[in-house]
């Protein structure tokens, strides 16, 4: 009877990939002293490849230089480099290498700083110990407030803005307290017929405003002007309510992205002097009177676009939304800049004030909004739950409510006091692009969006009143008079219109 053979157990054979034992790369670990010993016993039978493979003396030099710029890769995937191109660039320099190769991204420019740290690295130059390990070897506090010291304008600023907020806080207390006093009966009265009013509206004039979409509008606190921007790069003022050109405003080489009333322009300020502020494209921002058609002054020091711009309620500061992730305030009466404020992540688009002056709202493609307090610096609040870029935001006369509008159609309703999102409204069918307050009282927010119609909505309740239908393309902007006769919306469709309460024929 013939001897049974014993089962040959075969390491690192040939195969498909997916079986156990196959080698891939052409590399095997040295077998241990267990296995060698089984091998001198005969009861481990290998083939001559494989015991060549087990061998780590045998593998060749091209591997280990494989081996070796794997290991080196893997290590400067560890390390921090600068993601801001020009940073990388001056990081470059410091190390006594090229700024930038032929044909070279700032992608490849990254990378190739990253391999030549980990080279440092690897060849024993010190280099700083957070690009070394990582920003996870060093967790950083989010809870930790920090500051850096500011120039003695921002100090002054903040000091001139407490002492005017403060009085205008009690102010609204006081009204608010009055408020409260009031009958149930009265105020729910007076409710009913302002919606009654509302649902009244219709479109009574509609003007093409330029060659190219209309970006902005809004009213002079007189309710007698509607400015408007353009992506053309012109400004225009119109008389209302019969929508006719008073005057066209020039300085602007890019898309206009805003143009802003002072407080107090056509009230108590001269004609003469600064009334006006409007944004582009190339990051200008021209200041204007009522009676020139080119700029007065100009801001200076925005390297990217300034989408929106908004007057403190004081009309002695500025504030200016930039795509390079920050906010800035100005001084309108030195024509400085006192506050470059950061805190997003991505581009900031809009930036709004509280009615008393104190608090400053910005949002942007972050997805975020954040609440500041001018008198201190801090950020006191976060405005996260909107799944997309936040392109709206306003403040409520009452002091507590903010709105804001995003691009996932929505409209959030934030509540200063418990700090927190109080309500979503499903708004639109589109992006929101614009949000207006009532001014006053509050009792109702306009909305804007680009599924080309704006909307009224009670506040609070936040139901829907009217629904205003008109333009053939998006709506971009949206504005209330002062005096509460007139709504103003622009379009994509080159056009703006006037919206009033319908008035029956005596």
């Amino acid at each position: 009877m013939e001897e049974l053979k014993k089962p040959r157990v075969q390491f690192g054979v040939g195969g498909a990939p997916d079986k156990p034992g196959v080698i891939h790369d052409g590399l095997l670990p040295a077998p241990s002293a267990a296995v060698l010993a089984g091998m001198q016993a005969g009861n481990i039978n290998v083939t001559l490849d494989v015991a060549r493979l087990m061998d780590t003396s045998q593998i060749p030099d091209r591997q280990q230089e494989l081996l070796a710029e794997f290991e080196k890769r893997k290590k400067a995937r560890a390390i921090i480099v600068p993601t801001d191109d020009t940073e990388v660039k001056a990081r470059l320099r410091e190390l006594k290498e090229p700024i930038c190769l032929f044909g070279e991204g700032p992608a490849d420019r990254r990378e190739r700083l990253r391999l030549h740290l980990a080279d440092l690295a690897e060849r024993g130059v010190r280099i700083e110990k957070q690009e070394v390990e990582g920003e996870a070897s060093q967790p950083l506090d989010e809870d930790t407030v920090w500051y850096h010291e500011g120039l003695p304008d921002l100090l002054a600023a903040r000091y001139w803005i407490a002492e005017y907020s403060i009085p205008r806080a009690q102010e609204r207390l006081v009204r608010a307290r009055e408020e409260v006093l009031k009958p149930g009966a009265e105020k729910a009265a007076k409710k009913q017929e302002l919606h009654k009013k509302l649902r009244q509206i219709t479109n009574t004039c509609s003007q093409v405003g330029d060659d190219r979409p209309i970006s902005y509008c809004q009213f002079s606190p007189d309710s007698k002007m509607l400015a408007t921007a353009s992506w053309s790069g012109l400004c225009k003022l119109w008389s209302v309510p019969d929508c006719e050109p008073i005057r066209v405003l020039r300085g602007h080489n890019e898309k206009a992205g805003a143009i802003v009333f002072h407080p107090q322009a056509t009230l108590s300020l001269s004609p003469t002097v600064l009334n006006m502020a409007s944004c582009a494209a190339d990051g200008s921002v021209c200041l204007w009177n009522l009676e020139s058609d080119t700029p007065i002054a100009n801001l200076e020091g925005h390297l990217q676009r300034v989408s929106r711009i908004n007057y403190h309620p004081a009309g002695k500061f500025l504030a200016t939304a930039c795509f390079d992730c920050s906010w800035r305030l100005w001084d309108l009466e030195t024509l400085t800049e006192v506050l470059h404020q950061e805190g997003h992540s991505r581009s900031v688009f809009n930036v709004a004030f509280h009615p008393d002056g104190s608090l400053a709202g910005s949002c942007g493609f972050d997805g975020a909004g954040r609440v500041w307090d001018l008198r201190s610096g801090k950020c006191i609040m976060l405005l996260d739950g909107h799944l997309k870029n936040v392109l709206a935001l306003d403040f409520s006369p009452n002091g507590y409510h903010i709105a804001t509008g995003s691009a996932d159609n929505t409209v959030n309703i934030w509540d200063l006091r418990r700090r927190k999102c109080i309500y979503t409204i499903p708004a639109h069918n589109n992006l929101v692009s614009h949000i207006k307050f009532q001014g006053g009282t509050g009792d109702f927010i306009l909305t804007s969006s680009y599924d080309n119609t704006a909307k009224v909505w009670a506040h609070p309740g936040w139901t829907p009143l009217k629904t205003l239908a008109g333009h053939e393309s998006k709506v971009m902007c949206i504005d209330l008079s002062p005096n509460q006769d007139y709504i103003a919306t622009s379009s994509y469709d080159r056009t703006f219109k006037l919206w009033q309460r319908e008035v029956a024929p005596t």
